[in-house]
């Protein structure tokens, strides 16, 4: 059996980011990836699926967040966002008991639309200027 590696440098398999926690703005622990969303066509991630609230995963909301939205910390060891838990109670949301149609482009637009102003930000490179 050949031994595949499931995490690079860069790369890293779909199977160790479910289960990865996630760290909001305030880089305390909001939940975990329970899944991942693949573009078809393009192949790039589009969303990650948020697992949060609930008891041991029973009772949990899943929250769709853009991919964009998280950035991997290695201090954290997990991704960090730019929205607070508070922040996740007006979010689109989803729970057990309902669907999620992922066909409807109304859907991924609303979720696209709430999570805009939380996304993180490269900080902006330094300029520093010649002194005369």
């Amino acid at each position: 059996m050949a031994y595949e590696e499931r995490e690079t440098g860069s790369l890293i398999g779909s199977d160790k980011v479910e289960g990865t926690a996630v760290y909001g703005a305030d880089s305390q622990r909001i939940g975990s990836i329970e899944r991942v969303m693949i573009d078809k066509v393009s192949g790039q991630v589009a969303y990650a699926v948020l697992g949060f609230g609930g008891f041991l995963g029973i009772g949990d909301d899943h929250y769709p967040l853009p991919w964009q939205s998280l950035k991997y910390d290695t201090n954290l060891g997990g991704y960090i966002t730019g929205i607070t838990e508070n922040r996740l109670t007006g979010a689109p949301k989803y729970s057990n008991d309902s669907r999620w149609n992922w066909s409807d482009p109304s859907v991924a637009r609303s979720v696209d639309d709430y999570y805009a102003a939380f996304r993180l930000r490269e900080p902006a490179p330094v300029t520093r200027q010649n002194p005369r």
